[in-house]
């Protein structure tokens, strides 16, 4: 089981942490991936974090977001800098297939 947290309102050029918490022991072994949703849209892949740390990130996001391990041994941080009004929504972890109820991000004035 995985959930989500961090997320709430946040204005244009501040930042936000997200995280994602597993539950399974091994959740540290494996990588996290990160994904967004807008309403009536299809949802978009944009990061994944690799358990040494490093990660891969979507265009949308290259230099803004970092997906570093967080202090907790299961948990996954998503660093979220420099926040665009694009960047509007909800934000979901998936490992092996298994998905976050996701956590809300909200960008405004």
């Amino acid at each position: 089981q995985l959930v989500e947290s961090g997320g709430g309102l946040v204005q244009p050029g501040g930042s936000l942490r997200l995280s994602c918490t597993g539950s399974t022991s091994d959740f540290s072994r494996y990588s996290v991936h990160w994904y967004r949703q807008l309403p009536g849209r299809e949802r978009e892949w944009i990061a994944y974090s690799n358990p040494d740390g490093t990660g891969t990130y979507a265009n949308s996001v290259k230099g803004r977001f970092a997906g570093p391990r967080g202090a907790a041994r299961n948990t996954v941080a998503l660093q979220m800098d420099n926040v665009k009004l694009e960047d509007a929504a909800v934000y979901y972890c998936e490992q092996g297939k298994n998905w976050g109820q996701g956590t809300q991000v909200t960008v405004s004035v």
